[in-house]
């Protein structure tokens, strides 16, 4: 889905929007047994370096809106889920299947604005507005013809761009503060860049 659009719909939570992020699949035995990710010596993020580095980069488009508070939650012993919730004081925004969506080719988000309940608060008024964004290719395939992009861009004599190397940067800098916070028993950890 597409960052710019959701910003759009940000923009009418107003003031002070609260973030969360979660991103849990199950994983079988095997798996919490044998996987590089579950493995401290190989991979020491786990979940976190795995399902939270989505959620984390989710928060960057967010954060440009100078939000106050973010939380995610990320998980592999818990049921599929990768939902985005956010409210303001005007306004919410809820994404279903942020990573890879429901239906394959279509991704849902509903929208919020000053709703209120109706006389009997039987329902919400107005209601939220329901919005589907399609894509012809999956995301794992549009991530791969980025790249061929850039690589093709630097065969021909461009200049590597900045933008991926400092969104995975700063993406990395909030997973590991989220650890740093886990090993000094959840104190808040400040950002720099």
């Amino acid at each position: 889905m597409e960052r710019i659009l959701l910003i759009k719909y940000c923009r009418l939570l107003d003031e002070n929007p609260m973030i969360h992020i979660v991103f849990t699949f199950p994983c079988d035995p095997e798996f919490i047994k044998n996987d590089i990710r579950v493995k401290p010596d190989l991979d020491a993020h786990g979940a976190l370096g795995d399902a939270g580095c989505m959620s984390d980069f989710i928060l960057w488009g967010f954060f440009a809106l100078d939000g106050k508070v973010a939380t995610f939650h990320c998980s592999f012993l818990s049921s599929l889920t990768m939902d985005i919730t956010a409210v303001g004081t005007k306004g919410t925004l809820h994404v279903d299947g942020f990573v890879i969506p429901h239906e394959g080719k279509e991704a849902a988000f509903s929208a919020a604005s000053e709703s209120g309940f109706n006389e009997f608060v039987t329902c919400w008024v107005p209601p939220p507005s329901r919005h589907i964004v399609t894509t012809d290719l999956p995301h794992e395939v549009l991530m791969v013809r980025e790249f061929a992009r850039l690589v093709g861009a630097i065969k021909n004599g461009a200049k590597p761009e900045k933008k991926w190397p400092t969104l995975s940067r700063k993406t990395q800098i909030v997973l590991d503060a989220v650890k740093a916070s886990i090993a000094k028993g959840f104190e808040s950890i400040v950002i720099a860049y």
